[in-house]
């Protein structure tokens, strides 16, 4: 990466599947991605819990000795449905107060393949990357071309003008773990001037801070 400025990223939130998937290719790329973060200092947050890719990746990095933070819905914890988190926990009401406490301690972004809460969560950043909400890069790991369809959808939308090309390249992807990291912290975000325009300032009230929900 000679030449380029590197964005210092120190946490990184992972977004993944609680189930493994038909693919075992899945289950070694979330492993191997928690191998690449601990062997380069970088910490996660999740959504906690033991289970599928979620589970694998947590477990990678805790082996590296870096500090795991999951994140989890209280009612997920009842009947130990999602087992036990190998980190840290910190239990909130809702899946919306689990969504911006992520962005808030996170330095940048990782879809791993996974459902429909995987893809919630990976067009929520990019939304309130593209609202200037938050400037944090945001990246999907294309494991076998898992992303594909969703990628060609994107440019799609692009294409129909429904996304403009500047908010396109808010997600980056990448087919191996350094390289997606590596252009993670290459990343430079590209604010739209008229949104750049927009105003989310702090507040003390806890309803107005959820009121992140703003979606296009």
């Amino acid at each position: 990466m000679e030449g380029v400025s590197v964005r210092k990223i120190k946490k990184i939130c992972v977004f993944c599947g609680a189930n493994s998937g038909k693919d075992v290719a899945f289950v070694n790329a979330a492993f191997h991605l928690g191998e690449v973060l601990g062997k380069r200092k970088i910490d996660l947050v999740y959504g906690g819990g033991i289970l599928g890719l979620m589970g694998c990746v947590s477990t990678a990095v805790a082996q590296h000795e870096r500090q795991v933070l999951g994140i989890i819905p209280s009612a997920f914890t009842v009947n130990n449905l999602v087992g036990e988190t190998c980190g840290k926990e910190i239990k909130v009401a809702t899946m919306q107060e689990r969504l911006v406490m992520m962005m808030e301690l996170s330095d940048a972004f990782i879809a791993l393949p996974g459902g429909f809460g995987t893809l919630e969560e990976l067009f929520q950043m990019i939304s309130w990357a593209q609202l200037n909400i938050h400037n944090k890069p945001i990246g999907v790991l294309n494991i076998n071309g898992f992303f594909n369809g969703l990628l060609s959808f994107v440019d799609h939308a692009v294409k129909q003008e429904f996304i403009t090309p500047r908010a396109r390249k808010i997600l980056i992807s990448a087919t191996t773990a350094d390289e997606l990291v590596d252009k993670l912290q290459a990343f430079r975000f590209e604010s739209d001037p008229a949104l750049s325009k927009l105003k989310w300032s702090p507040s003390s009230s806890q309803k107005e801070k959820l009121d992140l929900t703003l979606r296009l």
